[in-house]
């Protein structure tokens, strides 16, 4: 069976949800899949929720997930989904990557969501296959598996897997399924229930920055933002920019002052500091790293810019996330 292949029977589908999960891509796979048996007035989706350790699984908005039956190697269906977050090497341990390897062969089709994707890696299954995560991991993800050709997509389909880039792209995905196996018409009336009008496809890549309406509003400056974000490690000068977007400084500067109530280079510092926060929480990289990923010259500048946005030098801030996200779980 193909799973994309127009059909009328239903899916029947294993949801194993790990903690530190995000809610909102939990929702981008569940409430489609709901919406569309709603819509359908029949069970086209049947799904059935696990846990890794068949405890609660707690997201990271502090949300507790109950699982609706035990994880064992006998179940089978169609699709086997596997949700992960943050700390994904501690949910989803050696043990359970053993058990997981026996239930494969019982599903036709393998899900990597947001940081499913590292599990699925882990368990040598992305192996010289094309496949992405979230933006945020992309770079990490591919020095990490080299054997993996990693792609900036919103969903990478190869053969029998899929994972996706996160939240929205998984609702891209999810809507892709029911077009592919229930009709567009379905599709477009399950977006239309959550009043989801924008329309991607898997290849379009995931953006740093997620401009909205700012696109159709000043695509000038959503062109200036996209530049900044392919060039967060080398930044260009605001001459730079303006030249390659074929504008004088001038105008550059009055667009972000106008719509963003700031300058281009105060922006583009923001977004280096966004970037560089995220690293520091997120990774284990030595600062130094953080520092050139993010384009300043020393950790000296690094450390000077980011106390002065966030209150505390890099290596403070990072010891202070970890013992609050200790306390937390």
């Amino acid at each position: 069976m193909n799973l994309f292949t127009r059909s009328t029977e239903p899916l029947k589908i294993a949801l194993i949800i790990g903690s530190e999960s995000s809610l909102m891509s939990l929702a981008c796979v569940l409430d489609v899949m709901r919406g569309a048996n709603r819509l359908a007035q029949t069970k086209l989706f049947d799904w059935q929720i696990y846990t890794p350790n068949n405890q609660a699984a707690v997201l990271t908005c502090g949300i507790s997930i109950q699982p609706d039956a035990i994880l064992n190697t006998q179940i089978q269906g169609d699709l086997l989904l596997i949700l992960a977050g943050f700390n994904n090497e501690q949910h989803y341990d050696k043990t359970l990557l053993r058990q997981l390897h026996k239930l494969i062969p019982r599903f036709r089709f393998i899900g990597g969501i947001e940081a499913g994707s590292w599990v699925l890696a882990r368990m040598g299954l992305l192996t010289n296959k094309k496949a992405t995560t979230h933006w945020e991991d992309l770079e990490d993800f591919a020095l990490r598996y080299p054997n993996v050709q990693v792609m900036p997509d919103r969903y990478v389909l190869d053969g029998n897997i899929f994972t996706t880039g996160g939240a929205s792209p998984s609702f891209d995905f999810m809507l892709h399924l029911i077009s592919s196996r229930y009709g567009q018409q379905l599709a477009l009336e399950v977006a239309s229930i959550f009043i989801y009008d924008t329309v991607h496809t898997g290849t379009d890549a995931q953006p740093l920055v997620s401009l909205g309406l700012l696109s159709q509003q000043e695509p000038r400056i959503a062109a200036a933002i996209r530049l900044m974000s392919e060039r967060l490690d080398d930044p260009l000068s605001i001459k730079q920019l303006a030249a390659q977007l074929q504008l004088s400084i001038r105008l550059l500067e009055y667009l972000f002052r106008e719509h963003l109530h700031c300058s281009p280079t105060q922006y583009y510092l923001h977004l280096r500091l966004q970037s560089a926060r995220r690293l520091v929480t997120d990774t284990h990289l030595s600062m130094q790293e953080i520092a050139l990923r993010t384009g300043f010259s020393s950790l000296a500048t690094l450390s000077r810019a980011f106390r002065e946005a966030y209150q505390l030098s890099p290596a403070p801030y990072r010891r202070r996330f970890k013992q609050n996200a200790a306390k937390s779980f």
